[in-house]
């Protein structure tokens, strides 16, 4: 199952039957909170199957995703390494398949192969990097500039050239950009009247390029 996962990335298959002989398998349904923010941290998470999202809310309920994560992905390495509490929470965007590493299990792990943690901080200076991006797009973009970046971020090239997104609903993309899922559905309205793009489900198809200003 670690074959795919950057993070162990390097290591023989023997040194990955090893970890994973550490770790246990946990299925979660959609819409589960695994991590909460403010837990004590006591596990790495590996994404096997399913997509979460990693995010943010106040005592309202207002919510902002900072990212999200699909199969390969690692979650919870910070709070293990600071030896501090989850700094955001984590839940199933649909039915999802983990390996779950215990802090103990991590820790040694780092120990023994100089190369994993080298994985990690590739892995974290993305994170920064992404994060960095993030925040110039919330105060220097506006809300239209800030969609349009989320839709081409989450969308990939098919055979045909098209550009569809991952299964993404609007409210998805408003929490994903910090605006009102209102605003948001005003500005696919006008992409989709002027044929830039077309949805189907959570999908988005991105027909042609956006423009640049709303």
């Amino acid at each position: 199952m670690l074959s795919n996962v950057p993070l162990f990335s390097g290591l023989s298959e023997e040194e990955q039957r090893t970890i994973e002989s550490h770790a246990v398998s946990r299925n979660y349904r959609k819409n589960t909170v695994i991590i909460e923010k403010g837990d004590e941290s006591a596990s790495l998470y590996v994404i096997v199957s399913g997509k979460v999202k990693v995010y943010v809310a106040d005592d309202q309920g207002k919510e902002i995703v900072l990212n999200i994560e699909g199969p390969g992905a690692h979650l919870g390495e910070l709070a293990l390494l600071g030896d501090s509490r989850r700094t955001a929470s984590v839940m199933t965007l649909e039915d999802a398949k983990f390996l779950v590493i215990t802090k103990q299990a991590f820790l040694a792990c780092l120990s023994k192969h100089p190369g994993i943690a080298l994985n990690l901080i590739r892995a974290l200076v993305g994170r920064v990097r992404a994060l960095t991006n993030n925040v110039s797009s919330l105060a220097l973009q506006d809300v239209y500039g800030r969609v349009a970046s989320t839709l081409m971020q989450h969308a990939t090239e098919e055979e045909d050239g098209r550009l569809i997104t991952d299964k993404l609903t609007q409210q998805d993309i408003a929490n994903l950009v910090g605006s009102s899922r209102e605003m948001v559905s005003r500005i696919f309205k006008d992409l989709k009247a002027g044929g830039y793009i077309s949805v189907e489900g959570r999908r988005i198809t991105i027909s042609r390029k956006l423009p640049a200003h709303w």
